[in-house]
């Protein structure tokens, strides 16, 4: 084992707007440590950050979070009010089911309810 994992960094280009809606949607508070930097602690797991970068997102994430919700419709409706876009149908399988959404900067994650 190399260490373990600290915290989870999103590049954006709003690191406060990305905070408060991630505070919203996991829990927490939005904190800045400066302009360019924030975080929000979600009860249960690791810190999630925000680093202010100069160049937009361009392509599909190759890491995205995956939120477990007791309804996916509630959840979605619920995100949609936060700023999220809904991207697609809700996916069902026999591992359970989930809806692609885009948090305000475009970054994809789902809402997801194992079977």
């Amino acid at each position: 084992m190399i260490g373990s994992i600290d915290e989870v960094v999103i590049d954006c280009a709003q690191p406060a707007v990305l905070a408060a809606f991630w505070a919203e949607v996991l829990g927490g508070e939005p904190v800045g440590r400066d302009e360019s930097w924030w975080y929000v602690l979600p009860p249960g797991w690791t810190q999630l950050s925000f680093q202010k970068v100069p160049e937009p997102k361009r392509v599909k994430n190759r890491l995205h979070l995956d939120v477990r919700v007791q309804d996916i419709q509630a959840a979605t409706a619920q995100a949609e009010v936060l700023g999220a876009r809904r991207v697609g149908e809700v996916h069902r399988d026999r591992a359970g089911s989930f809806q692609v959404l885009l948090d305000p900067e475009g970054n994809e994650w789902c809402v997801v309810k194992p079977a």
